[in-house]
C-alpha cells in the first residue's frame, strides 16, 4: 500500500460522493480508480456492464489488472435502431 497526492478539490469531491454513497474516502477513490482503469481498458462498454465486470472480479477473487485486460469485452450494445453500434 502507498500514498497518494491528490488535489485538495479532489479529496473533497471523495468526501462529498462517498457521504451520499456510504463509503470511506479511501472506498470511493478506489471505486474511481477501478471503474476508470475498466473504462480505459474497454472502453466499448458502458457503466452498467462496467459494473458487472467489477461484480464478476469480486467473485473471483478480486480485480486484477491481467484478468480485466484479457477479460472478454462485452456484448456490442444496439442503437436506438436495433443495430450494433
Amino acid at each position: 500500500m502507498g500514498i497518494v497526492k491528490i488535489s485538495d478539490l479532489m479529496h473533497e469531491n471523495l468526501r462529498v460522493a462517498g457521504n451520499a454513497l456510504s463509503r470511506s474516502i479511501n472506498s470511493q477513490a478506489e471505486h474511481w480508480m477501478r471503474v476508470g482503469m475498466l473504462t480505459e481498458m474497454h472502453p466499448e462498454l458502458d457503466y452498467r456492464e462496467v459494473c458487472q465486470l467489477l461484480i464478476q472480479a469480486e467473485l473471483s477473487g478480486g480485480l486484477d489488472i491481467t484478468a480485466a485486460a484479457t477479460a472478454p469485452a462485452g456484448k456490442p450494445r444496439s442503437s436506438s435502431n436495433g443495430k450494433p453500434q
